[in-house]
């Protein structure tokens, strides 16, 4: 008997030696590293940065962890309560482990197999565990974490107040969804700060922390019910809550009021536009400072000039306008045999390259499809899926600030998460939107606004006989150069590229920030360049400007959680690339185009009153429309069209005025109901001079007189692009040179 109590006790002794010595292995980091206690007090969560809208607004978020920090004062007590009555009753007893919960943990769960007497960790060692994960050691992973947790609550617990130990748990648990931290699943599931949270709503986040996928109260309800009425049962039991009020708040009904910024966010385009901003002004922060500064990590708070509310007018005219432009150009393919011909012969082009079988391009398979209700699972084809993506209109809005260069509304595209390529920077046709920059290299020239224009048919016969017409298809007479601007003719646009100097033209372009270089072609003339709405708007903010350029810019400033600036935008001294006289001409000419021509809609079917001037433009066949609207305090630029050019609308379904102007007119005239917002807009153009007015005092259009029509008998009915050119030069010559020189020599 004493040679086995011996044996008992030596192996009891050994047993305690082990378990000492693994304690102490554990401690000294042989399986892995615990923090020290300096380390604790240096400790740092990675924090994800936030995008707010210049009212302050958060529109997202770049993180590598979707977490952002709150303080102890901002969570409501009730938030502590259901926390601890659930997690850790005896929290603000213990100091970071809890002995009757551990003890209770190893006889019932361990010894008895009774899951249900709880984990036994306190919210220091799960704050712990939170901090520094867990890793696997192989049969040893259970005893390792735990004793490493508790060796690193104890730590926690010996420099850092209940209240720090709170707020460092609440800042760092997941909340599944890939977000951390309860201000975050505050905004997520409820759309509001953690500190507005009421105690149903606390329930159910802290019940989340059971299980963050079983409990999802998004994506299983009934679960997060019946763990958030465990959680105010839990309450009630420890006093938090008297019966009465836990028994009504079990009753309440589940109402979240989801925000996930990352799947549906009617700023996507625009925040990944501020990402590549903000990393270029980190990177350049980071060479010249010791501390260097992470987008995803560092919880930084960049303010940006984008007006949420300008931002959601925008993105709801994008909705309810082309999701009923949608139906129509889907019912044109589906109807129209030469539509279906081209539409079927492009499938057939796309899918030899891609290198795909026809027989297989029939079978059906599940695939994300988009409509304006929703990405949606639909068992389809890729020949039928390729149809409805090649017909669907894609379009970009930018609104911005003339004077400043402030982005104001940035809609890049009909759904961020299905079509991340942004249209703001998609170089397109121009079309007739090209022409004010026609007009306003003419006037820099010299030309006045009742400089008249022939508008006789034409045919170039070295451009292959090109024979252009008006879009009305009417000729004869001639315009004024302000009436064939505001009625947008093509013909008396033509005659008067051809008496303009290529080489101002492409200068002025030039000045005016387009990247794209400009051909030497009379097609020219009606736009047939490529540029982008960014280029566009940032052009006609010159307009806007009395000629003075600004640029662009959607960051005002970058700080730190602290609230140190980083970084702060300086304006540009702007610069002038036209006279004050060529702009006020072009927007007086652009005034009257919405007043009486291709922009009337503006007025007579959206009943806008927002001073404005405004271009529409419309590519050949249809393939592009475009509409810029402006005043001295706002420049709107929208372009709508398919992908390819080659599927369009047919008719005047797909015009300017009928498929762009819309989605500018639909968000000013939601913004000219809000009243702060009609004020921000609200500017008047600068006033005419008398002289001004006087050369804009004369009819859009005459007939030409007898003797004009008598020596038309004798002009050729063809002529060609390079001899009109000649003679233009000629011109210019004789005009540079004068009467006197002419006459009299030097």
């Amino acid at each position: 008997m004493k040679r086995i109590l011996l044996l008992i006790a030596k192996i009891a002794i050994g047993l305690f030696l082990i378990l000492i010595l693994f304690i102490l292995a554990v401690k000294w980091n042989v399986f892995g590293k615990i923090y020290t206690e300096d380390e604790l007090i240096n400790y740092k969560n990675e924090t994800a940065s936030v995008v707010l809208s210049e009212n302050r607004v958060v529109l997202g978020k770049y993180f590598d962890k979707n977490r952002t920090n709150a303080s102890y004062e901002q969570f409501p007590k009730h938030l502590i309560d259901a926390l601890v009555a659930t997690e850790d009753a005896r929290f603000f007893e213990h100091d970071g482990v809890d002995t009757r919960s551990l003890l209770r943990v190893i006889f019932k769960s361990i010894l008895t197999g009774d899951k249900r007497s709880g984990g036994g960790s306190t919210i220091s060692q799960q704050l712990a565990k939170n901090m520094s994960g867990r890793s696997s050691h192989g049969f040893l992973s259970l005893p390792v974490n735990k004793v490493k947790e508790i060796i690193q609550a104890k730590r926690i617990e010996s420099i850092y107040s209940k209240e720090n130990i709170l707020t460092l748990y609440f800042n760092t648990v997941s909340f599944g969804e890939n977000i951390y931290g309860i201000e975050s699943a505050a905004l997520r599931y409820f759309n509001k700060k953690v500190s507005d949270l009421t105690i149903e709503e606390a329930a159910v986040l802290v019940g989340i922390l059971k299980a963050n996928t079983y409990y999802n109260p998004k994506k299983n309800p009934k679960n997060a019910v019946m763990r958030r009425n465990v959680v105010l049962s839990q309450m009630q039991r420890y006093d938090y809550l008297d019966k009465k009020t836990a028994d009504s708040l079990s009753e309440i009904p589940l109402k979240l009021n989801y925000n996930n910024l990352t799947s549906k966010n009617n700023a996507g385009h625009f925040l990944t536009y501020v990402k590549g901003e903000a990393s270029k002004i980190i990177d350049s922060i980071n060479k010249n400072s010791k501390t260097k500064y992470n987008l995803e990590k560092d919880g930084l708070i960049i303010s940006t000039t984008l007006n949420e509310n300008l931002q959601t007018y925008a993105t709801d005219a994008f909705e309810s306008h082309l999701s009923v432009m949608q139906e129509k150009i889907r019912a044109q393919y589906n109807s129209n045999a030469s539509q279906k011909r081209a539409l079927n012969t492009l499938v057939e082009a796309q899918l030899k390259q891609m290198k795909i079988h026809p027989d297989s391009a029939k079978l059906r398979s599940r695939q994300l499809v988009f409509n304006w209700k929703g990405l949606e699972t639909d068992s389809i084809s890729i020949v039928d899926s390729l149809k409805l993506e090649n017909t669907i209109l894609h379009a970009g809005l930018l609104a911005m600030s003339p004077k400043t260069g402030a982005v104001k509304a940035y809609v890049g595209g009909i759904d961020n998460q299905r079509y991340a390529y942004d249209q703001i920077f998609s170089q397109r046709q121009l079309a007739s939107t090209f022409k004010p920059i026609l007009y306003a290299t003419a006037f820099e020239s010299g030309k006045q606004p009742c400089y008249y224009l022939d508008n006789d048919s034409i045919k170039l016969s070295d451009y292959k006989n090109w024979n252009p017409t008006n879009a009305d298809r009417t000729f004869g007479g001639k315009y004024s150069l302000q009436g064939a601007l505001l009625n947008s003719k093509n013909i008396p646009t033509i005659n008067l590229y051809l008496e303009t100097n290529f080489t101002k033209l492409d200068t002025i372009w030039s000045r005016l920030n387009f990247s794209s270089k400009l051909q030497n072609v009379p097609s020219l003339a009606l736009g047939t360049t490529n540029a982008s709405i960014y280029e566009v708007a940032n052009a006609y903010s010159v307009f806007a400007n009395s000629g003075k350029t600004t640029t662009p810019y959607a960051i005002v400033k970058i700080e730190t959680a602290s609230g140190d600036i980083l970084y702060a935008h300086k304006n540009q001294e702007p610069k002038e690339v036209l006279s004050k006289r060529t702009t006020a001409y072009i927007n007086e000419i652009l005034q009257n185009a919405i007043a009486r021509g291709t922009g009337q809609r503006i007025r007579n079917q959206y009943g806008i009153s927002l001073p404005l001037a405004g271009k529409t433009g419309t590519s050949q066949d249809y393939t592009d429309a475009w509409f810029v609207g402006y005043n001295p305090n706002i420049v709107v630029v929208s372009r709508v069209g398919c992908n390819s050019p080659k599927i369009h609308f047919n008719n005047g379904l797909g015009a300017g005025s009928s498929l762009a102007l819309p989605l500018v007119a639909k968000t000013l005239q939601k913004a000219e109901r809000n009243t702060d917002l009609k004020k921000e807009l609200t500017a008047s153009f600068v006033s005419l001079t008398e002289e001004e007015r006087n050369q804009l005092d004369c009819e859009d259009f005459k007939e030409k007189t007898g003797v004009e029509k008598f020596f038309e008998l004798f002009k050729d009915k063809e002529s060609s692009f390079e001899k009109e050119q000649e003679k233009a030069k000629k011109r210019e010559k004789r005009k540079e040179k004068g009467f006197l020189k002419r006459l009299f020599g030097n």
